[in-house]
C-alpha cells in the first residue's frame, strides 16, 4: 500500500509537464496615433493686410529714470523714453499684436524650427511685443554688460524666472498652450517690460512703426481677427477670406475696453 502514492508522483509530474502553454498572445501596446498637420494651399490662400491706428491725442514721450545704473545711462547717452504706447506717421501704432482668434479650428499646425529670439540690449527688451507658437522654441540672449533677469509671468502657462549675466549663454524655453498675452519683465530693471503671444498657428503679426501689418498664407473661410496693444486694449473684427484674396483690415484705437 505504500507503494502506490510513490508510483503515482512521476505520473503527476509528467502530467504537469506536457500541459501546454496558453496560446494567448500578450496585448500590444497602444501606438501613438500620427498627428496630420494642415498645410494651406498656395492656389487658394489669401492676404489680410491693414494698419492700427490711435485716434487719440498724440501721446507724450516720458522719461525713464535709469539712475540706478550708470551701464543702463551709457547705453542711452542719458536720454531714455517709455515705449508702451508708440505712434508714427498717420498716427499708426507700433507693436500691436493683430492674431486670428477664431476660425482655424480642428486645424494642426506644424511647429516651425527656428527660435523666436528676444535681445536684452540697451537696458531694454528688443522686440518688445513678439508672437510665438506653442512648442516653439523661445531663445533669450543678453548683449549687456550688465545682469538681467527675465521674468514671463504666464498664467495658463508655466512661470518662469532666470538671471542671465553678461556672456551668459542663451535661454531657452517652450510654451505649451496658447496664451494672449505674457507679460515679460526684468526684476532688476523695473523699467523693461516685453509682452509675448502665444498660439497654435502661425497667423499672426506684431504691427511696424507706421502701424502696418501682414497675415499671409491664409486658407479662405471666415475668421475673428483681434488687435493687441498694452495701453489701448484689444478689439475685433470680423471677415471672410475668399480664394486667393487681398483683403484690408484696419483697426482704430482709442483707449482700453
Amino acid at each position: 500500500m505504500k507503494l502506490i502514492p510513490l508510483l503515482l508522483c512521476p505520473a503527476l509530474l509528467l502530467a504537469g509537464c506536457s500541459r501546454k502553454p496558453s496560446s494567448e498572445a500578450a496585448p500590444a501596446p497602444a501606438s501613438t496615433p500620427a498627428v496630420t498637420f494642415f498645410h494651406p494651399d498656395p492656389a487658394t490662400a489669401g492676404t489680410i493686410s491693414g494698419r492700427v491706428r490711435f485716434t487719440g491725442p498724440k501721446p507724450a514721450h516720458m522719461p525713464i529714470d535709469m539712475s540706478e545704473d550708470p551701464a543702463c545711462v551709457s547705453a542711452h547717452k542719458g536720454k531714455s523714453f517709455d515705449e508702451s504706447l508708440q505712434t508714427g506717421p498717420g498716427n499708426g501704432v507700433q507693436n500691436a499684436f493683430v492674431y486670428v482668434k477664431s476660425g482655424l479650428e480642428g486645424k494642426t499646425f506644424a511647429v516651425p524650427p527656428t527660435p523666436v529670439t528676444i535681445d536684452q540690449r540697451g537696458c531694454s527688451f528688443q522686440p518688445r511685443v513678439l508672437g510665438i507658437q506653442t512648442g516653439q522654441q523661445f531663445e533669450v540672449i543678453n548683449s549687456d554688460p550688465v545682469t538681467h533677469n527675465i521674468h514671463p509671468m504666464a498664467e495658463t502657462n508655466q512661470a518662469w524666472n532666470h538671471s542671465q549675466g553678461p556672456g551668459d549663454p542663451p535661454i531657452h524655453r517652450k510654451f505649451s498652450k496658447p496664451e494672449i498675452m505674457i507679460p515679460v519683465k526684468c526684476n532688476i530693471h523695473p523699467w523693461m517690460h516685453a509682452f509675448l503671444g502665444v498660439l497654435d498657428h502661425p497667423f499672426f503679426a506684431v504691427t511696424t512703426d507706421n502701424g502696418s501689418f501682414t497675415i499671409p498664407n491664409l486658407p479662405p473661410g471666415t475668421y475673428t481677427i483681434a488687435v493687441w496693444q498694452e495701453k489701448l486694449g484689444s478689439r475685433e473684427q470680423q471677415i471672410t477670406v475668399a480664394p486667393h484674396s487681398t483683403n484690408t483690415l484696419n483697426f482704430d484705437l482709442k483707449g482700453k475696453s
